[in-house]
């Protein structure tokens, strides 16, 4: 546990947190007295209650992208830090395309640590949601809108830390950066890679520490934190077939659909084949290790090429089997289609866009060599968009702090390295040798919703869940940067 210099000393209980009352306040109150009892100096309802404050605000700004226009959610951020002695950098790769980077020195005895968020959302229907998604409202216990989870949360939070260790005058043996940029939703062009290519040294580090990973994961009884340590690449390929036009009353076998609908077919109906990365196999083996019984056979049957699909199969939950499916194989999925102008006219021509997905180890040229042979002859390939796939080692020192953190802070808990089937920008980060993990710790409960609010309707983070964040990630930080 990282301790300040100097603070006055406040108990868990001191102070009033504006949520209080509701039901789910006073739950987030014994929430904190029974989980961490007199663990720190801080305040932590009132620490909550100001960075649920942020997080409202910032959900309020709208940044979806395209176009983006994250400045303003940048220059909001700058505010916040500027009233605290910080003197954050804004950097525009384009207009209103906002990037902020600031820094707490430490005493240089040990490398930079990140902290990178992105401010950008996806589209969001408000048709489709309870609430509006740039409200910023809090209802039933949650915080609602479109970035909480993804991952305006994960700023709020890291804004947070931020703020403390500065108010409470940490030592600390690494700089701790925080960046702040635009553009992660589509291709970081302004953003991330911007930032990379143009001010290395800004965000230059030994380690970071991002989005995706340290959310709850609950299996026959047990509780896990997967913690990112491995993402796949992007390899989006817009494929092409050719036919022979004509009037659609007389129907022939050379149709440019009809070809187009067979590649896609072949490639579909069978699965790429099976690869055993080091993420995704010791992500399965610890899962299999603890849970043990009937499921622990079949995570370790999972790891068997001759007995991997039917283990697939046979697990109960198929949104975690398609999962376990995503991070073993590569995978190709046809997310758009184009053919034809007129209801009776055969096109010439049809086109599908695939969103493909690599493993580590591969690159654009290994991933064809699997996708061609099964779109068959005739078919056009157009490479439209790639980035790398990622793998960092979970033998490190941040990697077992984190482990001790989960441990200490949920009893019981396992915090287990794995991949991510999506892309970050950690592998843009990690062009200048930085080891990225994705932790940005939740605590769920097992009735939590979850799964399919990141980009989906109704996207919203838990006060209880949040909470446990901000602390969990302020202790991981101030112990890693304040260690020698």
């Amino acid at each position: 546990m990282c301790w300040p210099r100097h603070a006055d000393s406040m108990t868990v209980g001191e102070g009033s947190y504006s949520l209080l009352r509701t039901h789910h306040a006073l739950r987030i109150t014994f929430y904190f007295w029974y989980t961490f009892p007199m663990s720190t100096p801080f305040n932590w309802q009132a620490i909550t209650d100001e960075a649920v404050r942020y997080l409202r605000d910032m959900l309020r700004i709208d940044t979806t992208n395209p176009p983006g226009n994250e400045l303003a959610a940048a220059e909001y951020l700058a505010g916040v830090l500027r009233t605290e002695g910080y003197d954050p950098i804004m950097l525009e790769a384009a207009p209103q395309r906002g990037n902020l980077v600031t820094r707490l020195k430490g005493d240089g005895s040990l490398p930079p640590l990140l902290l990178y968020t992105h401010l950008d959302v996806v589209p969001a229907e408000p048709e489709h949601w309870t609430h509006p998604p740039f409200a910023g409202e809090i209802a039933d216990g949650f915080v609602w809108g479109r970035g909480a989870l993804d991952m305006k949360n994960v700023a709020a939070m890291q804004l947070m830390i931020m703020l403390l260790l500065k108010r409470h005058n940490v030592t600390l043996h690494r700089d701790v950066i925080f960046a702040a940029t635009a553009d992660e939703e589509i291709d970081s062009d302004v953003g991330a890679d911007w930032l990379v290519t143009h001010h290395p040294d800004l965000v230059r580090a030994e380690y970071g520490l991002s989005e995706m990973g340290g959310h709850t994961l609950y299996l026959e009884g047990k509780k896990f934190y997967p913690v990112m340590t491995a993402e796949k690449g992007t390899c989006w390929l817009k494929i092409r077939a050719r036919g022979k036009p004509g009037h659609g009353s007389v129907p022939h076998a050379d149709h440019a659909v009809l070809h187009l609908v067979h590649a896609i077919d072949r490639v579909m109906s069978h699965a790429l084949p099976l690869h055993l990365t080091a993420t995704a196999s010791t992500y399965v083996q610890r899962l299999a290790r603890s849970v043990g019984g009937a499921t622990g056979l079949l995570f370790s049957a999972v790891l068997n090429p001759l007995l991997h699909d039917a283990a697939l199969k046979a697990l109960p939950d198929r949104s975690l089997a398609d999962a376990l499916h995503a991070i073993f194989h590569n995978t190709v999925s046809p997310n758009q289609l184009r053919a034809g102008y007129k209801a009776n006219v055969i096109p010439s021509e049809a086109e599908a866009i695939l969103d493909g997905r690599m493993l580590p180890g591969f690159n654009v040229e290994s991933f064809l060599a699997e996708v061609r042979p099964r779109l068959g002859e005739g078919i056009e390939i157009t490479i439209e968009h790639t980035s790398p796939p990622l793998e960092v080692s979970s033998e490190t020192p941040l990697f077992k702090l984190i482990e001790q953190q989960i441990a200490r802070s949920d009893p019981g808990a396992i915090a287990v390295p794995y991949m991510m089937a999506g892309a970050t920008d950690a592998k843009l980060f990690a062009k200048l040798g930085t080891q990225c993990y994705g932790f940005a710790p939740l605590k769920l409960q097992p009735d939590t919703p979850f799964d399919g609010l990141v980009h989906g309707h109704d996207e919203r983070v838990g006060l209880e869940a949040f909470a446990f964040g901000v602390q969990v990630l302020y202790n991981t930080v101030c112990d890693f940067c304040g260690q020698r």
